[in-house]
C-alpha cells in the first residue's frame, strides 16, 4: 500500500493543535503497520532534514514557483515539505497578533495544487487528505487516485473569494458556496470516503445544529462518511517513563502518583489540602467552553475545589482568568501559554480534569488526562462520548459527563467528581479504570488499512 498523506501540521514538527499530534501518531502507526507513506505538509521555513534532497514542482504558474524537500527527520521519520517562498510565513494560520494571515486562501490553494502536482507524479494508491488546507486537491491536476478526506473540525472551511473556482482544473462546481469557494465543501463531495475523528461526531455532523451548514453533504455520502476515533502517543503520554513528571507510575503504583500533585500544588503555591485540584489544559476560544468554566469559578469555594488552567487563545477569557487568579490565588492558578512539560504535570499532578467544549469532534486531552490518572469532567458532546463512561452510570465509569453543555451542566459534573475524589476506594478505581483504557493509534491505523484497501480493490 502506497499512501500519500498530507495535512497543514505534523507533530513534532508543526504543532498547533489536535490536528499535528493526530496526523503524526496516524503516520508512525500506519507505517509500523507496514503502509509505505510519503507524508506532505507545507514548508513552513525552519524544518532541518536529514539526507535532503531538493526539485522544483510543476504547478500552475498561481501557485509557483513550488519546491519539494525531502529528508529525514530524527522524530517523524521521511518527509516532504511544498514550499513556496512567498508564501512562507512564521506560522502556519495566524500573525503575531493572532489574526489570520490575509493570503491564507492562496497559501493553502497553492499547497492543494502541489499536492495533486505530486500525485500525478507519484501515483500512489490512495491519497488521504486533511481538513479544507488539503481539500481542493481534489479538484487539481490530471489523474484519478482513490481520495479520503479527514475531517478534524468542521468549523473551519477555507471559504474564499469566487475567483479560486476558476483556478480548479475540473469539478469546480462542487466549491460552489454562497457565490464564494468553499474548499472542505468541495473535497466532502469530491473524496471517495470522508472520516470524522469519532463515531459520535460523525453522527452529530449529520444534523442541522452541528453541521455548521455542510450537513446535506455529510448525509449524501451515507456509509461513505465514517467514524474513526483518534489515538494519543502513548510513548510520549506515558507516567512510567515521563522525563517531565517528579516521580513515574504506573496504575499498580498510583499511590506514587501524590508527589506528582504535591509538585503541581507547590507550582501554584498551595497548600497540600483535600480539596482537590482540576486541571485544565486548553485553547482559550468559545469551542472550549472556557466562558462556562469561568462562570463556575464562583461554585468551587463550597465544594471545595481548586482550578489550575494552562492555556492561551482569546484576549477575553484570558484576562478573566488572569482576573480570577488574581482575585482568589488560593482557589484559581493561571498560566498564560502553552508549556508542554508544564502540561504533562499538570495530568500527572491533578486530581480532576475539566473539558466544558462546546463541541469536540474527538479530543486529545481527556486521553491523556485518563492515562495518567487525571479523572476527567467532559461535556456530552462528539469523542467525549465515546471515550469517558460516566461513573454515576455505570460500575465502568471512567469520568464524569456534563448533562448539558452549559454552566450548570458543568457545575454539577464537577459536583459529583468532587464527591467521587472524597471516597479514596471510588476515586482509586475509577482512575485506574480510565488508565487501563488502550488510547493507541494501533487499531485507528487498522481501520485506516482497511478503509485503503476497500478503495483498492
Amino acid at each position: 500500500m502506497r499512501l500519500l498523506f498530507t495535512a497543514a501540521e505534523l507533530a513534532p514538527l508543526v504543532r498547533v493543535g489536535g490536528l499535528a499530534e493526530a496526523a503524526g501518531g496516524l503516520v508512525a502507526a500506519l507505517r509500523r503497520g507496514g503502509v509505505d507513506v510519503t507524508v506532505v505538509i507545507p514548508d513552513y521555513g525552519d524544518v532541518v532534514l536529514g539526507n535532503e534532497s531538493r526539485r522544483s514542482l510543476n504547478v500552475p504558474s498561481w501557485a509557483g514557483p513550488m519546491t519539494v524537500r525531502s529528508g529525514i527527520h530524527p522524530v517523524a521519520g521521511e518527509v516532504t515539505l511544498l514550499g513556496n517562498q512567498a508564501l512562507a510565513r512564521s506560522h502556519p494560520y495566524v500573525d503575531p497578533t493572532g489574526i489570520a494571515w490575509s493570503d491564507n486562501d492562496k497559501r493553502f490553494l497553492a499547497f492543494s495544487a502541489g499536492i495533486a502536482a505530486l500525485r500525478d507524479d507519484l501515483a500512489p494508491d490512495v491519497v488521504h487528505l486533511n481538513d479544507w488546507h488539503t481539500a481542493a486537491a481534489t479538484a487539481l491536476g490530471g489523474s484519478s487516485v482513490p481520495t479520503v478526506l479527514t475531517i478534524h473540525t468542521l468549523a473551519y472551511q477555507g471559504v474564499s473569494p469566487a475567483s479560486w473556482m476558476s483556478r480548479l482544473t475540473h469539478d469546480a462546481a462542487a466549491f460552489e458556496w454562497y457565490e464564494q469557494t468553499n474548499p472542505l465543501a468541495g473535497g466532502i463531495t469530491l473524496s471517495d470516503r470522508v472520516v470524522a475523528v469519532s463515531p459520535n461526531y460523525s453522527r452529530e455532523i449529520l444534523q442541522d445544529e452541528s453541521g455548521m451548514g455542510l450537513h446535506e453533504l455529510l448525509r449524501a455520502k451515507g456509509p461513505a462518511l465514517v467514524g474513526i476515533l483518534n489515538g494519543i502517543d502513548t510513548d510520549e503520554w506515558n507516567p512510567e517513563a515521563d522525563p517531565h513528571i517528579v516521580t513515574p507510575y504506573s496504575s499498580d503504583t498510583i499511590e506514587l502518583r501524590r508527589e506528582c500533585r504535591r509538585a503541581l500544588l507547590d507550582l501554584a503555591g498551595w497548600e497540600d489540602s483535600k480539596a482537590p485540584v482540576i486541571g485544565v489544559v486548553s485553547r482559550l476560544v468559545d469551542q472550549k467552553g472556557i466562558d462556562l468554566l469561568i462562570a463556575a469559578i464562583p461554585f468551587l469555594d463550597n465544594m471545595p475545589a481548586r482550578l489550575l488552567v494552562l492555556g492561551s487563545g482569546l484576549p477575553e477569557p484570558t484576562a478573566a482568568l488572569r482576573s480570577a487568579a488574581a482575585a482568589n490565588p488560593s482557589r484559581v492558578h493561571f498560566t498564560d501559554g502553552y508549556d508542554l512539560a508544564l502540561a504533562h504535570r499538570i495530568f500527572a499532578g491533578a486530581d480532576l480534569f475539566a473539558m466544558p467544549s462546546r463541541f469536540e469532534p474527538c479530543g486529545l486531552a481527556q486521553m491523556q488526562a485518563m492515562r495518567y490518572g487525571s479523572i476527567p469532567i467532559v461535556s456530552p458532546v462528539g469523542g467525549l462520548v465515546d471515550t469517558v463512561v460516566d461513573a454515576d452510570a455505570s460500575r465502568l465509569g471512567t469520568g464524569f459527563i456534563a448533562k448539558s453543555v452549559t454552566t450548570a451542566g458543568l457545575v454539577d459534573a464537577v459536583h459529583r467528581a468532587v464527591r467521587a475524589f472524597k471516597s479514596p476506594r471510588r476515586r482509586a478505581a475509577i482512575q485506574r479504570r480510565g488508565m487501563a483504557q488502550d488510547w493507541s493509534w494501533d487499531d485507528p491505523a487498522k481501520q485506516h488499512i482497511d478503509l485503503y484497501h476497500d478503495l483498492t480493490p
